[in-house]
């Protein structure tokens, strides 16, 4: 299951996939994207002005990542809101 953390990173991204990350100071760097799915709220609850953002969308990515070489990498899972721009690293896998 991983423990939740809902806490906001700083995420690189590259043709379109998340690539670093920076979590409680450290510098993550994203080997491989293990799930991708996409979620949407109802449409009473956008977040955004833009109409041509969808109402509530969020996107998720469960990635293998490493802080440093030589450490072990673990699986975590950030989700971006399409709406805000913000992302947040919601679970680790240790």
């Amino acid at each position: 299951m991983g423990r939740v953390y809902g806490e906001p990173v700083e995420v690189w991204v590259r043709d379109g996939r998340p690539v670093r990350f920076v979590w409680r100071g450290g510098l993550y760097s994203v080997s491989r994207v293990l799930e991708h799915w996409l979620t949407t709220r109802e449409w009473w609850q956008r977040q955004s002005e833009d109409p041509a953002v969808p109402p509530g969308e969020r996107e998720f990515w469960r990635v293998e990542a490493a802080s440093g070489i030589g450490s072990a990498p673990g699986v975590y899972e950030l989700r971006h809101d399409l709406g805000k721009g913000t992302w947040l690293l919601s679970r680790v896998w240790d």
